[in-house]
Formats: C-alpha cells, sequence, structure tokens
C-alpha cells in the first residue's frame, strides 16, 4: 500500500512540475527566448505562454525598455597632444530580443568598447576647446557610429550623453586664469565705458549749461539795451517836447559838475571847450534878469578875486596842476 501512495506522490510532484514549465507568464516590456533541444525556438512576448515541459527552456529573459548605462572616465587624446577624462552615458534600447541574445555574447560590454573607440576617434581629430565647447557635435558623430554598429544586435542607441570632459590639472588652472583675465578685462572695459558714458553726459551738461546761460545772458544784455534804448528815446523826446535851449543844457551840466569832482582822486577834470559858448549864453540870460552882489552883473569874462566866474576856476586848476607830481 505504501509503495502506491509513494508513486501517485512522485505522480502529483511531476505534474505539479510540468504545469509550472508549461505555464510561462512574461511581464509586461519583457521577452523570453525560447529554445528546444538547445536550438532557438521562438520569442515568448508579454503575457500567458504555453511550452512543452521539459523539451522546451527558457534561455534567457531580456527587459525591453530602455536602458541607462554609465561608462567609467576613459582617457582620451586630443589633436593638440593633451590627455582628457571623458565620461558617457549610453541610452539604448533592446528592439529584437532574438538577435540580442545570439549576435554578440555581451551586448554591455560590446557596446561599452564600441563607445570608447569611436569617442578616441572623433576626440584625436580636435583640440582640447573644440572639444570643450562641441558637445553637441560630438555626441551626434557618437551615437550616429553606435547606432549604425549595433543596428544588427538588435539594440537602438537613442542618446548619447558626456557626462564631463576633465582636462589635465595644469590646463585647468591656465584655463581658470585666462577666465579671470578675461573677466578682469571685460570689467576694467565695463568701468572704461562708464567713466566715458559718465564724462561725456557731463561734458554734454556742461554744454547745455552754458549755452543756456549764454543765451539767458544774451537776452538779459538785448533786456537791459532796449530798455536804456527806451530810456533815451523817452528822455530825448521829452526834450524836444519840452523844447529845451542851449541855456538849460549849460545850467544841468553846471549841476552835474560838483558829481563830477567828487572824490579823492579827482585831482584834474577837463571842462570841454563847448561849454564856454554855453556858460556864454547861460550869463547873458542871467544878466538879464538885473544887476546881482552890490550892482554888478554876472560876467563870466570877469578877472577878479571875488567875482567868480571862470578865470578864476581855471586859475585854481592851473595851481592845482603846478602842485601835482610829473607823471613818467
Amino acid at each position: 500500500m505504501q509503495p502506491i501512495i509513494i508513486v501517485l506522490i512522485i505522480l502529483v510532484v511531476l505534474v505539479f512540475i510540468a504545469l509550472v514549465k508549461t505555464i510561462q507568464v512574461i511581464p509586461q516590456a519583457s521577452a523570453a527566448i525560447v529554445e528546444r533541444f538547445g536550438r532557438y525556438t521562438r520569442t515568448l512576448n508579454a503575457g500567458l505562454n504555453i511550452v512543452v515541459p521539459f523539451i522546451d527552456s527558457i534561455r534567457n529573459r531580456i527587459d525591453l525598455r530602455e536602458q541607462v548605462v554609465p561608462f567609467p572616465p576613459q582617457p582620451v587624446i586630443t589633436q593638440d597632444n593633451l590627455v582628457v577624462n571623458i565620461d558617457t552615458v549610453i541610452y539604448y534600447q533592446v528592439t529584437d530580443a532574438r538577435a540580442a541574445t545570439y549576435e554578440v555574447a555581451s551586448y554591455i560590454q560590446a557596446i561599452e568598447q564600441l563607445t570608447v573607440t569611436t569617442l578616441r576617434n572623433i576626440i584625436g581629430g580636435m583640440d582640447l576647446e573644440r572639444t570643450l565647447t562641441s558637445r553637441e557635435e560630438i555626441n551626434a558623430a557618437l551615437r550616429g557610429v553606435l547606432d549604425e554598429a549595433t543596428g544588427k544586435w538588435g539594440i537602438r542607441v537613442n542618446r548619447v550623453e558626456l557626462k564631463a570632459i576633465e582636462p589635465p590639472t595644469s590646463i585647468q588652472d591656465s584655463m581658470e586664469k585666462q577666465m579671470r583675465a578675461d573677466r578682469d578685462k571685460r570689467a576694467a572695459i565695463l568701468q572704461a565705458e562708464g567713466v566715458r558714458q559718465s564724462e561725456i553726459l557731463r561734458a554734454e551738461g556742461e554744454k547745455q549749461s552754458s549755452i543756456l546761460r549764454a543765451e539767458g545772458e544774451a537776452k538779459a544784455a538785448a533786456l537791459k539795451a532796449e530798455g536804456e534804448a527806451q530810456a533815451i528815446r523817452t528822455v530825448f523826446e521829452s526834450i524836444h517836447a519840452g523844447d529845451a535851449d542851449q541855456k538849460l543844457l549849460a545850467y544841468q551840466y553846471l549841476q552835474m559838475l560838483p558829481k563830477i569832482a567828487e572824490g579823492d582822486a579827482n585831482k584834474l577834470w577837463i571842462v570841454p571847450s563847448e561849454i564856454g559858448d554855453a556858460l556864454k549864453g547861460l550869463s547873458g540870460a542871467m544878466g538879464n534878469f538885473g544887476p546881482l552882489g552890490g550892482g554888478s552883473g554876472f560876467n563870466p569874462q570877469h578877472s577878479g578875486k571875488d567875482g567868480g566866474g571862470i578865470p578864476a576856476a581855471r586859475d585854481k586848476d592851473a595851481a592845482d596842476r603846478r602842485e601835482q607830481p610829473p607823471i613818467d
């Protein structure tokens, strides 16, 4: 009885194992390679799949999603014989599970080595400055080569990115000094431009101020001259309207003589020759009013000391001139 039970248990276990091997569940975005007696039979897609137990076997399960693989820094020599370390990141996707399984032994290692060799070929034709400023060009060239080479492996390279480009330490120091010098130069240029612009604006302001000041002074002088002209015109019109004769003018001149003689420095002042004629006319007019001062009329030609008149004044002026020292 016991051997029968053991046989039944063994059969149940075998049936369970067969069912497990028969039913294959493949996750989404995955694929499985089925081999029968070591030969490729078919590719299992996502979902429930049935295989022949103990005859069909699962060779490889492949993820069909896009993969990201960073590669370690690789030393690369530029055209100007400088060694730079470049980190790369590859974005790839398996499009054919069978080719990725049978066409290449390890597609990750193959992609890495292909990336290194292609990168050295591309960077070898560029100098350091172009290498540092041509990331997009390097990425495009590297992606084109990798995508063409990995197509037969059932792999599509979507993107290639240069994560870092590290030149030698001495070159980095030189580049930092150069950038610092460029920044100092730009700062000095900007400062000089600012000073120049400030000086220009200040000069423009002073010019505009001078122009406005000159215009104001010119207008003020014009208004002043116009006022003086108007005053002279008014006086002239008043004199003509009053019909002033020579006698009145002589009298006005005599009133101005004390003001002309004011001041300690006025030792000598000149009487115009025309004043004699005016005084003659004035004396003649005053003589018509009758004798003054004890019966004697005012005579400008009288030469006495007490009579007053022009000769006495002239004698006084002559005495003042004799007292003055000669002028060198």
